[in-house]
């Protein structure tokens, strides 16, 4: 499993927005036709994005009526090491455009299901992704740069980063141990009984693409991209103007929720809520955005790495179920 299915999802909504499916047209790449979502996916992601909503907008109601009533209470405490003072109340207005972007992305999948199932994912595509998520990254960059510098905002002059030697790996074993006992007490044999696709996009990607070119973009993105532009954007940014606004506890359930959705996997969906929820631990306990992307980087990296020694026959695909 990795956390980059994301990458996957976004190009094939753009290319429905850009209209590129029409008449089914079919890329040489060699790939499988990328699969379609199932209902039972687009609804559980449907109501994670819902769960997501109902959760901030309820917390800011009361936040806002106790304000309200007890006028006189001083400001909360803060609460972690990753600073929100410098968040604005505009700032929800980017939060919302950054989840609603996402969502419009699986709703477009969902709506284009049969046009887009016979595509074949090629290396433009993959190269048209990453200068996406590129620029979703320095959009919010952007958005804050006129308020505190990059380095401030994201911790980036992190005095203790030879941590991340014992951090990254300690919390990838740590995810490994948590999907093993989802394994062992029969999560795989629910997405079973749901008829639900466990195998993410990516991981099938790289599996059976017969062009080395995609291969290698998928392995650059899935490595290298994600890590660093989804750590932006949903640690960097989104997280803490959802902290700002709803406090810490919330903040880090809806923006795992949020996290999970947006990469439109049904089997993947509690797995990698469980991963936004550690990757925004790693930001609160050391206030930098290196010690999610380190541990982000190895999760994907491992992952790859895998499924390229089960691709070239070095380790037997039964061996790792």
């Amino acid at each position: 499993m990795t956390s980059d299915s994301l990458a996957w999802g976004i190009s094939k909504g753009i290319f429905c927005m850009k209209g590129k499916f029409s008449g089914g047209a079919r890329a040489e790449s060699g790939a499988d036709s990328s699969p379609t979502m199932d209902k039972v996916t687009a609804i559980s992601i449907y109501v994670t994005y819902g769960l997501a909503v109902f959760l901030f907008l309820l917390v800011a109601a009361v936040k806002v009526m106790l304000r309200a009533n007890n006028t006189g209470l001083p400001p909360a405490l803060p609460v972690g090491k990753v600073p929100e003072w410098w968040y604005r109340k505009i700032d929800l207005i980017g939060a919302a455009v950054i989840t609603a972007f996402f969502f419009l992305i699986l709703v477009l999948n969902e709506l284009e299901a049969e046009k887009i199932k016979d595509y074949q994912i090629t290396a433009a595509d993959l190269i048209f992704n990453i200068g996406l998520q590129f620029f979703l990254a320095g959009l919010v960059i952007a958005i804050v740069l006129g308020r505190v510098s990059p380095i401030r905002w994201l911790g980036l002059k992190w005095k203790d980063w030879p941590w991340v030697v014992l951090i990254a790996p300690v919390t990838v074993l740590a995810m490994w141990a948590i999907f093993a006992g989802l394994y062992a007490i029969g999560y795989d044999t629910l997405m079973e009984s749901l008829d639900v696709k466990q195998v993410q996009d990516t991981v099938e990607l790289i599996n059976e693409t017969k062009d080395i070119s995609v291969l290698v973009l998928m392995s650059i993105t899935a490595v290298f991209v994600a890590p660093l532009c989804e750590e932006v954007v949903f640690r960097g940014y989104l997280y803490p103007v959802l902290k700002k606004f709803n406090g810490v506890w919330i903040a880090s359930v809806v923006s795992a929720l949020i996290f999970s959705a947006a990469h439109g996997s049904m089997s993947a969906l509690l797995p990698l809520f469980i991963f936004g929820l550690a990757l925004v631990l790693l930001y609160e306990i050391t206030g930098s955005i290196w010690a999610p992307i380190s541990a982000h980087f190895l999760f994907n990296a491992a992952t790859v790495t895998i499924q390229m020694l089960v691709r070239f026959d070095f380790i037997p695909e039964h061996a790792l179920k």
